[in-house]
């Protein structure tokens, strides 16, 4: 791997001069970016996956539906479907994508679209839901929409600061391009995160306008599937596969290990669409624990029982206060 990725080296900087010069042009004015009527808030990242940016569109609107009338744009990576679409609790994996389709079925008052062009989707959004405030998922990147605040993840383990530039790395945007967040969230933190902290606000070298928390990956302890409900240590000691196809399993297999849960981890990339030969090498495993986005492409797949873990953030100390009131003066 290593080998590979010096091979690649080249290339990664092929890719960061396209990138960055991208992003010059939008700076000095050459691409326009448009702003909406309705307020938008951005949820994105620079790199590749695995910051959680489906859990905190979800911590978005668990804090703010109450309010607010809030709609979702998303782009809808691994759907089959072209265009704009409203989500509905009826909608397939293929036809909207497993992640809007995860956060249209958890949160049904809540309008989630896909549209790959962002702008078309907004305007949509803004004649036929009239929503309050609009959520852009994973819409860092889409520069032709100037969201009014902008929240950049990044992870813990892998800070954008120390990444590289794919294919070498795992950065998709230049590295400077943090400064037009409103806030930086650095997430899946050890629970006890203390001098780290420190270190990695010296790492980061944010601006004076921005504030940066620090979150952690919690995950449910009752686990819903086909079948019902049942509590995570009733799986002690079963014949349990896990199936993921997210971007980083490694913080659940950590997760189930402190648990005391053993199981056969067959592990897929991110948004993986299965085919005949992997379903049916699945449907002869008698427990299935998977993740709440791969279960929407599992369900009503395979025979067996199928139970998924919900996943959240939790901020530490009393950034979930600081995150509140960040809200309260966006809105």
């Amino acid at each position: 791997m290593l080998l590979l990725r010096k091979i690649a080296f080249p290339f990664s900087l092929v890719y960061a001069a396209i990138v960055c010069l991208r992003n010059r042009f939008y700076d000095i004015g050459l691409l326009s970016s448009r702003t909406f009527n309705t307020p938008t808030l951005c949820v994105g990242n620079l790199s590749v996956g695995g910051t959680g940016k489906t859990p905190m569109i979800a911590l978005l609107l668990t804090l703010l539906e109450p309010t607010q009338k809030l709609a979702v744009l998303s782009r809808g990576y691994g759907r089959t479907t072209r265009g704009y679409r409203l989500v509905t609790p009826g909608s397939t994996a293929l036809e909207a994508g497993d992640e809007p389709l995860q956060l249209a079925l958890a949160f049904p008052g809540v309008s989630v679209a896909v549209d790959g062009n962002r702008r078309r989707g907004i305007s949509h959004l803004e004649a036929n839901v009239n929503p309050d405030l609009i959520l852009l998922d994973d819409g860092f990147q889409h520069r032709k929409v100037k969201p009014r605040r902008t929240i950049l993840l990044t992870a813990c383990h892998n800070l954008y600061c120390d990444d590289w530039y794919l294919p070498t790395g795992t950065l998709r945007d230049c590295r400077d391009q943090a400064k037009r967040a409103d806030l930086i969230v650095v997430t899946k933190c050890p629970s006890d995160l203390h001098e780290e902290r420190r270190l990695i606000l010296g790492k980061l070298n944010a601006e004076r306008h921005q504030q940066v928390l620090f979150a952690t990956l919690e995950y449910d302890l009752q686990l819903t599937g086909t079948s019902g409900s049942r509590p995570l240590h009733w799986f002690t000691n079963k014949d349990v596969t896990l199936v993921t196809g997210i971007a980083d399993p490694g913080p659940l297999l950590g997760f189930l290990q402190q648990q005391g849960i053993s199981s056969f981890h067959m592990n897929f990339g991110d948004h993986h669409r299965f085919t005949k030969a992997e379903l049916s090498r699945l449907a002869g495993r008698k427990y299935i624990l998977t993740t709440e986005k791969d279960f929407m492409r599992l369900k009503g797949k395979l025979p067996g029982e199928i139970f998924y873990i919900r996943v959240r953030h939790r901020f530490l100390g009393n950034d979930l206060e600081k995150f509140k009131k960040w809200l309260e003066g966006m809105l």
